[in-house]
């Protein structure tokens, strides 16, 4: 009976999700895009954090499912990176040679702002990889986690909102809330934010309860369903409102960042309540102990995700790079025995846009425009 509340849980989860991507449309005219982006990742992913906070409180109580810990997020990351940003940028190239009739491969230009949650990234990245070389996810690993996410909280926070005049540029809805007057368009936003996270926190349960019905009775392994099945479901407000910016082509770059936004979330905050969660269930300050297998899940993660930050650092985005964090990520799915061979490409690859990076380090790239908006914008109070 479960698998049939899927008949109201998906159009609900849809409804959802157009309408926190409304407001958050419509939020960047107030505060920053980025800003705006990352209120939106906060409400997408309550479903995955409901997720991985009912699995740590239950690796506390029985340790044989601790392995699933990990396999939560590293799947939900890795499904980022390996689905997520791909579909942004075919879905916009799709929209774009039926709008325009152009077949020639496109770039995603990343705006400014962007540069700060490209950049966020490789400090979580890097802290990372002292959780994977000393085995643990510890309380403190989590404070430094929440740290790395408040500090991008800050930095977007001094950023100001969008033009007014590029209120002409949005869809229809979140053009008739913007030309309310004020207050009445703060109150249509924060409204289209609430009841969006009302539904999502409402149905969101229900959905995966019946997706994972569904699954079950597909035969679908439980570490299977825990590391890819789950993470897909959980993310599927991310993926609806995505699509919905890149069909509209112009709107790619925000798809994009909303991606990115949400990958963040996930290698910070996501993370860091985990340990929390888990000392909690065992009634004790405890760590979470990785076993081998763990890591490896860990180390292809973050390479993936390196290889994610190099590949925007140049706040582009193309068909090659595109193609290929998805078709990489395609055969670590399709066959799961060849990831620590994937480790080694991710890794040679990311090492050979490293030099990359450093040899054109003159040419436009994240660096560069954070420093440039550093002294032009986040310096004023």
């Amino acid at each position: 009976m479960e698998a049939l509340n899927s008949l109201w849980t998906f159009p609900a989860i849809i409804l959802a999700a157009l309408l926190i991507s409304w407001a958050a449309e419509c939020g960047q005219f107030f505060i920053s895009q980025g800003l705006a982006l990352a209120v939106l990742a906060w409400i997408q992913t309550l479903p995955e954090f409901a997720v991985e906070g009912v699995i740590a409180f239950t690796a506390a109580k029985d340790p044989s499912k601790a392995h699933l810990i990990t396999a939560n997020y590293t799947g939900s990351l890795r499904l980022f990176v390996g689905l997520g940003w791909p579909m942004v940028y075919f879905v916009a190239l799709f929209f774009k040679r039926i709008r325009s009739g152009d077949k020639r491969p496109w770039n995603i230009e990343l705006e400014d702002e962007h540069s700060i949650a490209v950049l966020v990234l490789l400090p979580a990245l890097l802290y990372f990889l002292v959780i994977y070389f000393k085995g643990s996810l510890n309380i403190l690993d989590g404070l430094i986690l929440s740290a790395i996410y408040f500090g991008y909280l800050y930095l977007l926070s001094k950023i100001p909102p969008h033009d007014r005049e590029e209120i002409d540029d949005l869809g229809r809805i979140p053009k008739y809330i913007m030309r309310h007057k004020h207050p009445w368009n703060i109150i249509w936003i924060m409204a289209f934010f609430v009841w969006g996270g009302a539904i999502l926190y409402f149905a969101a349960h229900p959905f995966l309860n019946s997706m994972l019905a569904l699954a079950v009775s597909a035969g679908i392994s439980q570490f299977v369903f825990v590391q890819w099945v789950a993470p897909f479901l959980s993310e599927f407000p991310e993926k609806l409102s995505a699509f919905y910016w890149a069909r509209k082509v112009n709107k790619a770059s925000m798809a994009l960042a909303n991606f990115v936004s949400s990958s963040i979330n996930q290698w910070t905050i996501l993370v860091a309540l985990i340990p929390f969660i888990y000392s909690f269930g065992m009634g004790r300050f405890a760590s979470v102990i990785f076993d081998e297998q763990q890591k490896v899940e860990i180390l292809l993660t973050i390479v993936q995700s390196y290889l994610g930050f190099l590949f925007l650092a140049s706040m582009d985005f193309n068909f090659f790079e595109a193609a290929a964090l998805f078709l990489l990520w395609l055969a670590q799915f399709i066959f799961p025995g060849i990831r620590g061979g994937i480790i080694w490409v991710y890794g040679a690859w990311a090492l050979i846009e490293t030099i990359k990076l450093a040899k054109n380090f003159e040419k436009r790239n994240a660096f560069r425009v954070f420093f440039q908006l550093s002294r032009k914008r986040l310096s004023r109070p």
